[in-house]
């Protein structure tokens, strides 16, 4: 959640880095600050300040740096809390200055070598042990600045994306990714750098994208970058202003652009949250370490998709966390005699914030004697982010599709995290833990191999268009995913859905099978297949058409009755995110065919603001 601003050139940097700052306000922050290298006084100015960025603007128009290269921060708190200290950028002996993101987990250590070494911390953070590596590297004979950097982030585990500056190097910048994001603006005669490109729209449309392990030395006139001590090159991309969030680029609708930006989205949602072996607590705040010690059992409160997230999110923390879960929905759940069970991690989801009933819930979970509060949401300073103890941000950009899509696929991502975290605490070894991380690295790129079915369910939704009913089926952990495509489709296609345990059907849905009802089942190649498999052949066997999306392992073959959707393996940890996407295509375009408001469906609004 924080931001990184950086520029170097022949103008003044301030009002670029403060823009840049503004621009990235939506990810939520804490506290913001700047570092720009006067030349003409031969040092780094570095004004820093808790809250808005209003008020770091108002320090630098009340003194303002003169200079020409600089970097900026928004802090979201892991390591210390929210103060003008703890603030970045971090200096080093007056020489040096330093903003990150991300994590580093083996702070401690180098901290007590640099103790040693007599260096004096003033902040609590894991960032000011970087800065200060460097500036001892830096002072070893025949050690440059940039093989300083080099040298000291082959030392750093964790997640880091970070830029550094130094007043006796003042016409470059280095910067280093691993595991959180960067970006390089090309200009002419002026370069810049951000954790997103949002940050840089008023400066440039042309892009590098920094690369997992990318180290990379920025002056005014040139780009170089290095990838395990070697020098690589990185296409440079034009970003054009219609794919931004405001505009629909060439998609026809902004739901069928949110489907596709999805593999993008959980992308930047995870970065900076996981090592390469394992989920980062410290993201989910400062107090987060001493609530998950103490949690014994998880409440989750939330309403439509954002329930259904919850709904799945309880499999995983019964399934790796071994810890109860309940689920509620929040216009119920107040309304209930609650009865708060002990050391109780009470959690919401939303994408908006400001859900009327979940936000009750919340007041309402303050004063019943839980554990503590953690919200997952998508926008910051929102109601449910500033009224929780913990809150963790999805990084899904603006959703303007009524239907949510990427909103609910990245809040699972965060989701799967939790119950992670939660079982490292009850003993989950290291290797299982390392399995699962290297599984989420890995979830983007299946997910793009899901969206290239999307001609053969354009096909298939045809069969809908005249419909105007529709099953649901799933097992297991697919139940509530197969609740949720079922919203999707009566949600902007107008047909009535329902989505049952498959194993229900013998209970009353087999008596609404015929020829005029499809079926839509999802069948992963789970310990549940064989039992689906038997279901779904009492729906064969009275005549119903049946959509099945199946794992290519799962042994479906098309039939008179059957149509197979035919989906890369992956698993069963990751799969209700993998069946989600093909559900959400599907809606769409049965919608479209039907010619209904996609993006505005009627009767509906995008935050429920009222109970």
């Amino acid at each position: 959640m924080c931001g990184i601003v950086g520029a170097i050139g022949q103008r003044k940097v301030n009002g670029i880095l403060l823009e840049g700052l503004k621009r990235l306000e939506y990810r939520g922050y804490d506290s913001a600050g700047l570092a720009v290298i006067d030349k003409k006084r031969d040092r780094i100015e570095c004004i820093k300040t808790v809250g808005k960025v209003a008020a770091l603007e108002d320090a630098v128009n009340s003194n303002p740096p003169r200079g020409t290269l600089g970097i900026a921060h928004t802090r979201w708190a892991t390591h210390g809390k929210p103060t003008e200290a703890n603030a970045h950028p971090h200096c080093s002996s007056d020489t040096l200055a330093l903003v990150h993101n991300g994590i580093i987990e083996n702070y401690l250590a180098l901290k007590q070598e640099l103790i040693d070494q007599a260096y004096e911390f003033i902040t609590e953070t894991d960032t000011e042990v970087i800065v200060h590596l460097i500036h001892a590297e830096a002072q070893k004979p025949d050690i440059d600045f940039t093989q300083a950097v080099k040298n000291v982030t082959g030392r750093l585990e964790g997640a880091y994306g970070l830029a550094v500056i130094n007043k006796e190097s003042p016409d470059r910048i280095i910067v280093a990714r691993s595991g959180s994001p960067l970006i390089i603006g090309v200009g002419i005669g002026e370069n810049f750098i951000a954790s997103d490109t949002s940050a840089l729209g008023q400066v440039t449309d042309r892009f590098i994208y920094l690369e997992e392990g990318d180290i990379a030395e920025i002056t005014n006139k040139k780009i170089t970058i290095w990838n395990d001590d070697v020098e690589v090159q990185r296409n440079i991309v034009r970003l054009r202003e219609e794919m931004m969030d405001s505009s629909k680029g060439d998609f026809r609708h902004f739901m069928q652009k949110e489907i596709f930006e999805q593999p993008t989205v959980i992308r930047n949602t995870l970065a900076g949250k996981l090592s390469r072996t394992h989920v980062l607590e410290e993201v989910f705040g400062v107090e987060a370490q001493e609530l998950f010690v103490l949690t014994e059992r998880v409440q989750i409160v939330a309403c439509g998709t954002s329930y259904h997230a919850g709904m799945i999110a309880k499999f995983w923390f019964e399934n790796i966390a071994r810890m109860p879960c309940s689920v509620d929905i929040a216009s119920e759940y107040r309304y209930r005699n609650i009865l708060v069970p002990d050391n109780c991690l009470f959690v919401t989801i939303s994408q908006s914030g400001e859900t009327a009933d979940t936000l009750a819930a919340l007041r309402y979970a303050n004063k019943a004697g839980y554990l503590g509060t953690l919200t997952i949401c998508n926008v910051p300073n929102s109601s449910l982010v500033r009224e929780s103890d913990l809150a963790i941000l999805t990084v899904a950009g603006k959703e303007i599709g009524v239907a949510s899509t990427k909103a609910f696929t990245t809040q699972l991502s965060i989701l799967v995290l939790l119950p992670i975290i939660l079982a490292r605490h009850q003993g989950l070894t290291e290797y299982d833990e390392q399995s699962l991380v290297q599984e989420l690295h890995h979830l983007p790129q299946i997910i793009e191999e899901v969206l290239k079915l999307d001609k053969k369910i354009q096909e298939i939704s045809h069969d809908f268009a005249e419909k105007h009913h529709a099953l649901f089926l799933g097992r297991g952990v697919q139940y509530p995913v197969a609740k949720e495509g079922a919203l999707k489709l009566k949600e902007i296609s107008y047909i009535h859905a329902e989505a049952y345990p498959a194993g229900e059907l013998k209970h009353g849905p087999l008596a609404l099978v015929d020829e005029d009802m499809p079926v839509i089942a999802i069948a992963p190649n789970d310990e549940l297949l064989e039992k689906l498999k038997s279901n779904l052949q009492e729906v064969s066997a009275r005549g119903g058409r049946l959509y099945v999306f199946a794992d290519r392992e799962a042994g479906f073959k098309d039939e008179e009755n059957i149509t197979v959707i035919h989906m890369p393996h992956s698993s069963e940890f990751l799969d209700p995110l993998i069946y989600t996407i093909p559900l959400q295509l599907l809606s769409y375009h049965v919608a479209v065919i039907k010619g209904t408001d996609v993006d505005q469906p009627r009767n509906l609004a995008k935050s429920v603001t009222v109970e």
